[in-house]
């Protein structure tokens, strides 16, 4: 479903444990790791997407979170060409994306990557909130630092350290060539990438 604009509406999802850490997921068999998102079918609202979502990818239930915030407005990025299949070019133009901020209520042992017959994910982690946003994909870099920075101030206030900058891998305060200032901080796998590979993630990019 494409908006007049060529846009398909989607929804991502930060959803927060304990301590303000935030849910990776790995793609099914892949190195790529990123936060569950999906497309909003239509009739769908987009909370009943994240909803829907939420359990697809992660086999929660609603009763599992709390709704802690959500971006305003709708956050869009244009996909480069090549990264679009063949059959979409000419009508298919990008994303826009309503994000939602969420804390767990239950427990770690409550997700479940297996809810559904087609999984998303086949590993997931905790890791903190501030991602260095060299490790995404460069033409979803905006949105992703928009959202994070808009959901930011709604954090539970009780974890703040390694907060990396907007535009480099260094968190504040932090000395150069120091552990915590390296890509290596976030053991992502050989070749991982935050973000799925455009070639191997479904549905566009």
């Amino acid at each position: 479903m494409l908006d007049r604009d060529g846009f398909r509406p989607n929804v991502g999802i930060v959803l927060l444990n304990q301590k303000n850490q935030v849910f990776w997921g790995k793609r099914i068999r892949t190195h790529s790791w990123q936060f569950p998102q999906g497309g909003i079918d239509r009739g769908e609202t987009p909370e009943q997407a994240m909803v829907r979502e939420l359990h697809e990818e992660v086999g929660l239930q609603r009763e599992h979170v709390r709704i802690v915030a959500r971006t305003r407005d709708w956050l869009r990025y244009e996909v480069p060409d090549r990264f679009i299949r063949r059959d979409s070019r000419g009508f298919y133009k990008g994303q826009k994306q309503i994000w939602f901020l969420l804390q767990l209520v239950g427990h770690d042992w409550d997700l479940n990557l297996r809810a559904t017959d087609h999984p998303e994910f086949d590993a997931w982690r905790w890791n903190d909130y501030w991602v260095p946003l060299d490790a995404v994909v460069e033409f979803k870099r905006e949105v992703y630092s928009t959202a994070l920075t808009e959901l930011a101030r709604y954090l539970p206030r009780n974890e703040h350290r390694n907060r990396f900058l907007r535009q480099g891998l260094r968190p504040l305060g932090a000395e150069s060539g120091s552990d915590e200032a390296s890509v290596g901080h976030i053991d992502l796998p050989p070749g991982g990438s935050w973000e799925p590979d455009p070639h191997t993630g479904n549905e566009h990019v």
